[in-house]
């Protein structure tokens, strides 16, 4: 595959590789049984990512241990370091993978923080479960 030289200046992925990218956070979130998983497209809304993905886990065990094999699958899958945030606690785990940012919370820490509603930016038909 040819690369663009607009993706490899500015070190953005390809739009297949982003949603390969966002499909594997989706997929490996509902592998571990994350809660109330929520993805909100960025694309033309901000330039900080394409996705964000919001979800939760039903205790701190289990909030890092989906960010760490999270971490681990898009390292094997993607070459890449992604950047974990909030380990140690664990109460709000930020992945930040580039095109895709993941936050995982303890259901509490979600419901007080309300990122859905703050990056709705108002038209919430843009903001979709990604499981029922």
């Amino acid at each position: 595959m040819t690369e663009h030289p607009a993706e490899t200046a500015g070190n953005a992925a390809a739009p297949a590789d982003v949603e390969a990218l966002h499909k594997l956070v989706l997929q490996s979130l509902d592998d571990d049984q994350a809660q109330e998983v929520v993805s909100i497209p960025l694309a033309g809304k901000s330039n900080i990512a394409d996705h964000m993905v919001i979800a939760s886990g039903r205790s701190t065990r289990q909030v890092a241990s989906m960010a760490v094999k999270l971490a681990d699958k898009i390292k094997e899958q993607f070459g890449k370091n992604v950047r974990l945030e909030g380990l140690p606690a664990a109460d709000w785990v930020l992945i930040d993978a580039d095109d895709v940012i993941v936050h995982i919370f303890r259901p509490e820490v979600r419901n007080f923080y309300n990122l859905e509603r703050m990056w709705a930016f108002g038209d919430d038909a843009n903001v979709s479960a990604a499981r029922g």
